[in-house]
């Protein structure tokens, strides 16, 4: 037997457990069992109605399997992890259900539950609680150096590295805009910002700004998730002034990231990309980045308590 509880507030004793059952999904599953967003609320907490959700077996209390909700301006992001030795008790479908649940209770809304590298087992479940195939997310990937056709591309446009403490006000307010669509990227605020500025890979040096007239109009944020082993970089975040769109300011910031991050050592790089972006995709795939794999969201909206 197992029960699941929800946690609107985590102590370290609470997050050092979810961690090392993190860790054994990862070691498993050779990828992040929680994506940056949801491992950032579970450590310094999220937004109102944001919880976390444990299982447990019944007799020696062992942690089997965590659900993070995350709340958003318009939508709710749900993530799910289960311990590689419990997977076929059913326990991710009891998780989904008290998280859901906790949505329902705080005020329904659309959910998003995501799953990293979704197979047919992740149809079942969503099939199980209602819901149905969303959004597609596409990590792509290519190696470094660039060729240096593309590589000459960052030399259109100057940057220089954000300033901490001098840049984060103008770098929101670009992010916003460039983002104002985007579920969970659009909507970031200084308490974003630091959680990201206080993580062990953010380096200053990383996120490339460019300017017209003293104005931000684009940048680069790129991330080396392990310093000790910087093999694989990351294009984390690319905006450009949506106004602009279309000057071929995105290329050079790509371009002027990718020569970072070689820079830096990394022999390959990697971005995460919505499948529906075409204009993204189009821009990417021009710099021989491919597919390495996909992430799913399930949807669902959910009614609010008493209706």
């Amino acid at each position: 037997m197992h029960a699941v509880e929800v946690k609107r507030s985590l102590g370290e004793e609470d997050i050092a457990e979810i961690a090392a059952l993190l860790a054994a999904v990862e070691a498993t599953d050779h990828h992040a069992a929680l994506g940056e967003h949801q491992w950032l609320d579970l450590v310094h907490g999220g937004r109102t109605g944001s919880a976390g959700f444990v299982a447990r077996r019944g007799g020696d209390r062992r942690l089997l399997g965590y659900a993070q909700l995350s709340r958003g301006t318009a939508s709710w992001q749900v993530e799910v992890a289960v311990h590689p030795a419990h997977r076929d008790q059913g326990l991710a479908i009891e998780l989904l259900r008290a998280a859901l649940a906790e949505v329902k209770l705080h005020g329904g809304g659309h959910v998003h539950f995501w799953v990293a590298q979704a197979g047919e087992p992740d149809d079942d479940i969503a099939i199980e609680l209602g819901l149905n195939r969303g959004r597609e997310l596409y990590q792509m990937r290519r190696g470094l150096p660039l060729e240096s056709g593309l590589d000459a591309r960052a030399d259109v446009l100057a940057q220089r590295p954000f300033r901490v403490g001098e840049d984060e006000d103008a770098w929101l307010e670009l992010n916003n805009r460039a983002f104002a669509h985007h579920p969970e990227q659009g909507a970031w605020d200084a308490k974003t910002m630091a959680a990201r500025q206080a993580q062990a890979w953010f380096e200053p040096a990383g996120l490339l700004l460019a300017e017209r007239d003293g104005r931000l109009i684009g940048s680069c944020w790129t991330k080396i998730e392990s310093p000790d082993d910087p093999g694989l970089g990351e294009i984390y975040v690319l905006a450009v002034d949506p106004a602009l769109a279309g000057e071929g300011l995105g290329a050079a910031l790509l371009a002027a990231g990718c020569r970072h991050l070689a820079g830096a050592g990394c022999d390959a790089v990697m971005l995460y990309v919505d499948a529906s972006n075409e204009a993204a995709l189009h821009l990417y795939r021009s710099f021989g980045f491919a597919v390495d794999h996909h992430d799913r969201a399930y949807v669902a909206d959910v009614t609010p308590l008493g209706t």
